[in-house]
């Protein structure tokens, strides 16, 4: 692969579904001081007592900080360059939670919200690497939005229902516009959910890019209690090639174990 076309595909890609990603990561630079879709809703849950949906200021503490993870950098995402939900609109409604999600915009009416990044770190190239696997081993960075959503009268668990939903409708692909860009995502695919949630679905969507490219994005939803976190994470080495990524597990361990 030459190295003009990675690069152009790679700013392709990144346009605007991974505008929040690369300004959340690189925007202030502030560090932040503050399972298996298994879980249902039955008759019985309901003579349970109903969760209570977090305030703006126990999610502020429940975060993602930097002392929670052993890699990579955490950081704020300032609310000047944080995507909302009427700059995210699918031309197929359902898809619309897709849509959001991977936008880093939680789906339905949150009561508080609250949003971090996180970006690992690259490797660094061997010495005698070619040219393009140099920028490629530099561009081999997942890049992560962490969006907390807490929610009244069970909207939490709609959340899941209407995610995986969606999953399920727009298998097949959807176009959507984000923060004023025209985008298709070529599929949609469930995938193994990390662990440490009462239930949450996974899905790798193939976002269409340059030169027959198909860049993978990961988008991970996770209830626990009256609060979903959601995951949207990309790799602009696998954007360049459209090979797989694995989704950073350790990074939702770490989230989904501070909140109770």
């Amino acid at each position: 692969m030459r190295t003009s076309p990675v690069r152009r595909t790679v700013l392709a890609a990144s346009a605007a579904a991974f505008a929040l990603l690369v300004t959340a990561c690189g925007g202030s630079g502030d560090e932040d001081k503050a399972g298996d879709g298994k879980g249902k809703a039955d008759s019985s849950a309901s003579a349970a007592p109903a969760a209570k949906a977090l305030t703006a200021a126990e999610l502020e503490e429940a975060v993602l900080a930097q002392a929670d993870v052993k890699d990579g950098k955490v950081t704020a995402v300032p609310a000047e360059d944080d995507a909302t939900a009427d700059k995210v609109k699918s031309k197929d409604a359902a898809c619309q939670p897709l849509a959001q999600l991977q936008m880093g915009v939680p789906a339905g009416s949150p009561a508080a919200t609250v949003k971090r990044s996180w970006a690992s770190q690259p490797e660094k190239p061997a010495a005698d690497a070619a040219p393009e696997e140099a920028l490629l081993a530099g561009l081999d960075v997942e890049q992560m939005v962490v969006t907390l959503a807490s929610y009244e009268d069970g909207g939490a668990e709609q959340v899941i229902k209407d995610v995986e939903a969606a999953a399920g409708a727009c298998a097949g692909g959807f176009a959507y516009d984000a923060m004023g860009e025209a985008l298709t995502i070529e599929s949609v695919e469930k995938t193994e959910a990390p662990g440490g949630g009462d239930e949450a679905v996974a899905i790798t969507a193939m976002l269409a890019a340059e030169e027959d490219v198909k860049a993978p994005m990961k988008l991970v939803v996770a209830r626990k209690g009256a609060t979903v976190a959601s995951f949207t994470v990309t790799n602009f080495a696998s954007a360049a090639t459209g090979e797989d990524f694995a989704f950073p597990t350790a990074v939702s361990d770490a989230q989904l174990g501070k909140l109770a």
